[in-house]
């Protein structure tokens, strides 16, 4: 008797083959290889002895469509073995374990939840383009690309053209695509492409209104994901699926600082919280709140792009937030400024001159509501879900400064 354990779906199945009955059967297996994929007939039967589910496969006929190379260039079974760069150079290898196709089935069920969400209050899913004459952010980490003989940028965010979409009397939007950072850091959390969610609503009184948003759409998701991974999200990566309570917490950004002096931690970014402040806040929120979630509200104008909403206060302060989850920023949102006269000024508070980006402001010119939104990292979002030690552990393929392969 022959035994093998075959894959699919990221499901292991004992197959049983009697290779005394049937020489050719045991000729084949005597040829198999590791990671060779086969075409196995056989009856399926319940054996309760079977640890892989209680059933296996009596083989009556198996054919090898390919050998796979005896030598793998990773450990499968051990992937620490191996080291990360060697499991991202081969990454097609890598993603043959079950927990990592179980990130993609939750990555996938996560999509499927937030667009039922969507749908059933009344968005529209847009697609933007990703090619730009000026950037949507600020001038900082663009990739740039010769176009026809001209200049242009790879696009940072769908920003402009989700406004652009308010004006257009869209009212409700998202979008999931990739974005584009030349950004040169080499942390757990960056990647210079990324999967973006991103949401723009009209008619909204405040950035508030933006944040109830944000946490009935979340609670939505993750209690799809609770339902559907439980268990088995506990059992492979030993993390909970928390379906969060509403409403989340809200802290003003100076409250925050405050918080965190008291607590024996000196921010070292001016009017923003550095990640050892982040994780300070969770500590907090955990210890005063239970939650895992919390709002940091109100940032400084120097700190956010030109187009957020002040405050009528005079003090500089911006109708923004940032959301964040077991310590770990996951969103930036805001109420943005569309009324032109402001718009324009504070274009020119932020040194860029209007003229460079009067297309993104002739959509305020004729009319445009009240409106605000969020971007969201899927990726990031999948890794502080699961606990995993880096985003590109929950990416299909990652890009960083120093990786354009595979």
């Amino acid at each position: 008797m022959r035994f093998l354990i075959v894959r699919t779906q990221g499901v292991h199945i004992k197959c049983t083959i009697d290779s005394q009955s049937d020489a050719s059967l045991g000729e084949s297996v005597a040829l198999l290889t590791r990671e060779s994929p086969v075409r196995i007939l056989g009856e399926v039967v319940e054996n309760e002895s079977v640890k892989l589910g209680g059933l296996e496969i009596h083989a009556t006929e198996l054919s090898i469509l390919t050998l796979a190379d005896p030598i793998l260039p990773i450990d499968l079974a051990s992937p620490t073995t191996s080291g990360v760069d060697a499991r991202m150079d081969w990454r097609f290898v890598d993603l043959r374990r079950p927990e990592s196709r179980l990130i993609f089935e939750i990555q996938t069920e996560a999509e499927w939840a937030m667009r039922s969400f969507w749908r059933d209050e009344g968005f529209l899913e847009i697609h933007t383009p990703k090619l730009m004459a000026t950037a949507s952010e600020s001038g900082a980490e663009l990739f740039g690309i010769d176009y026809f003989g001209g200049q242009a940028y790879l696009a940072q965010s769908p920003q402009f053209y989700k406004q652009m979409a308010m004006a257009s009397g869209f009212e409700r939007v998202f979008e999931i695509a990739p974005v584009f950072r030349a950004d040169p850091s080499f942390t757990s959390r960056h990647d210079t492409e990324f999967t973006s969610v991103d949401v723009e609503i009209s008619w909204i009184d405040s950035h508030d209104d933006v944040m109830r948003l944000q946490e009935r759409w979340l609670g939505h998701v993750l209690a799809h994901l609770h339902h559907t991974f439980a268990k088995r999200v506990s059992d492979t990566f030993g993390v909970d699926i928390i379906v969060p309570a509403l409403p989340f917490p809200r802290i003003p950004m100076a409250d925050a600082i405050d918080i965190c002096s008291s607590r024996g931690h000196v921010n070292e970014r001016e009017g923003d919280l550095d990640p050892a402040g982040e994780r300070e806040m969770f500590a907090y929120v955990q210890e005063t709140y239970g939650h895992e979630f919390v709002f940091i509200t109100d940032y400084p104008f120097s700190v956010r792009p030109f187009y957020h909403m002040g405050h009528p206060d005079g003090e500089k302060h911006t109708k923004s937030f940032d959301l964040l989850w077991k310590g770990l920023e996951v969103t930036t949102g805001a109420q943005r400024e569309h009324r032109l006269p402001i718009l324009e000024q504070q274009a020119i508070a932020k040194g860029l001159n209007p003229e460079h980006i009067r297309f993104y402001l002739d959509f305020f010119k004729y009319g445009c509501p009240s409106h605000g939104g969020f971007g969201f990292g899927l990726t990031r979002k999948l890794m502080v879900l699961l606990g995993l030690p880096a985003v590109r552990e929950s990416t299909f393929l990652t890009r960083t400064p120093n990786r354009l392969s595979p």
